[in-house]
């Protein structure tokens, strides 16, 4: 399965040039534990992407995620770490999530 499609990908770079800060059109979740990363945007570099990162510790934070470390890391990790995008994912909104973030850390 393709991680990020090219509508996705427009989105996210579209989103960065705007700076909006509200739109969420990307899902990433393991598959093989408890983390999801709701993606806002992606810098130029095509790398360094940000959003709403819950590692499955009970403390969600807003901020940035490397795509290449996501990507290695499932490599490395195999089965342990399954990567994938939710494609039922019709979007969101940060303030949606607000209430559960702690955007001054745990």
């Amino acid at each position: 399965m393709l991680l990020i499609t090219k509508a996705i990908m427009t989105k996210l770079q579209n989103n960065f040039k705007t700076q909006n800060n509200e739109d969420l059109p990307l899902k990433l979740f393991n598959a093989s534990g408890g983390q999801t990363w709701l993606i806002n945007s992606i810098e130029p570099d095509g790398d360094i992407m940000w959003g709403l990162a819950d590692l499955g510790f009970g403390c969600v934070e807003f901020g940035t995620i490397s795509l290449k470390e996501l990507t290695d890391t499932a490599e490395k990790m195999g089965f342990r770490f399954m990567l994938e995008r939710d494609r039922w994912w019709k979007g969101g909104k940060v303030a949606d999530y607000s209430g559960k973030t702690n955007l001054a850390g745990c």
